[in-house]
């Protein structure tokens, strides 16, 4: 298994270098970046603003012609909004140079930020954890016990309610429940019960341990709950029917005719068996959540995360920003599929990655 362990983990370089690189090229070829961004904000102003670069020789006149909407302004202005940004070199050298730093992690300055990447990062992260981490952890305490329930009692009047309350939380979005949440509890109409802004109170510092305890939960009672109901329904319906898929099997027949209880046939021969494809959609679930799916909800609920720090960056073209969150994200991820992995091992110790090494 260390063997495994070992070739997984090399091959993350080549995979981040793979995706990193493909990026990379279709930002190259994206038209608005921050060069041409602050040509925008540049027109309109009047020419002494440029008055100080003299001259415009024809050994940087070709600056202009790269760029929409420049031919107003001085050459050496564009020639130093380029080296600004760090156009001035070759595509080829600027990937080059992204790739050392990343070895590093360092990530850069942001372009319209003022604020290294990495302490943005680490200034969000905290938001994120808190949605992806309690929403991935109510959803599948909630999802994996109403699935095996649903399935045991598969045709019961519990599992058509239970089916029709299923329906109706995956027919709605979870930025839609957000906002109903939001009409009901936190001032909209009703109640004001749930505050609508951060992660915690004005005077959390002052608080007792318990005190920021339930005010960290009082804040994110109404974003985990409208990101667990727009959710959950398809990891409930998932592990339904994968334990219904096993429960009508041969071998749990065969069980069953042996004398074995239900609860014995169910978590000590179904259980291990049903559960491999429910892990292996963890990975994707849980990033998923951690950060794209968090989005809107952090926009409707004023939370900043990194979400919404990767949306807005690739809006404004902050290429520092948008590579150092995708590097993120993609190492992220490759380390929770091979997690992921290695629990195939917990839930069905049959399974042997020694025998994957020939």
């Amino acid at each position: 298994m260390l063997a495994y362990i070992l070739r997984r983990l090399l091959l993350i370089v080549p995979t981040l270098f793979g995706i990193l690189l493909i990026n990379f090229v279709i930002i190259q070829a994206a038209p608005g970046g921050p060069v041409e961004q602050a040509i925008a904000k540049l027109e309109g102003i009047e020419g002494g603003a440029t008055s100080r670069f003299a001259g415009g020789g024809s050994e940087v006149a070709t600056a202009t012609n790269r760029y929409r909407g420049a031919q107003g302004l001085d050459p050496e202005l564009i020639a130093e909004i380029e080296r600004q940004y760090g156009f001035d070199k070759p595509p080829h050298e600027r990937f080059w140079t992204m790739l050392v730093n990343y070895s590093q992690l360092d990530f850069g300055i942001s372009f319209f930020r003022d604020a290294k990447v990495t302490d943005l990062i680490l200034e969000k992260m905290p938001v994120s954890i808190s949605l992806g981490l309690w929403s991935t952890l109510i959803m599948y305490m909630v999802s994996i016990p109403l699935g095996i329930a649903k399935a045991t009692r598969h045709g019961s009047a519990f599992d058509v309610w239970t089916s029709s309350v299923i329906v109706i939380g995956y027919a709605i979005p979870a930025f839609l429940f957000a906002i109903l949440l939001i009409v009901l509890f936190a001032g909209g109409s009703y109640w004001n019960w749930f505050p609508l802004r951060g992660l915690t109170s004005s005077n959390f510092e002052e608080l007792t341990l318990g005190g920021k305890i339930i005010d960290y939960f009082w804040h994110l009672a109404l974003p985990i709950t409208a990101l667990v109901i727009g959710n959950f329904a398809t990891l409930t319906l998932l592990t339904k029917n994968s334990f219904l898929d096993e429960i009508n099997k041969q071998y749990v027949i065969t069980a069953r005719a042996k004398g074995l209880s239900n609860y014995r046939v169910l978590y000590g021969h179904v259980f291990r068996n049903a559960m491999l494809i429910i892990i292996a959609g963890f990975p994707s679930a849980f990033i998923g959540m951690f950060f794209t799916g968090s989005l809107l909800i952090e926009v409707i609920f004023s939370l900043d995360g990194l979400g919404l720090l990767s949306f807005e960056s690739a809006v404004n073209r902050d290429y520092p920003v948008v590579f150092g969150t995708l590097f993120l994200f993609t190492l992220l991820g490759l380390l929770v599929k091979l997690i992921g992995d290695l629990t195939y091992t917990l839930v069905d110790p049959r399974i042997d990655f020694a025998s994957r090494e020939g």
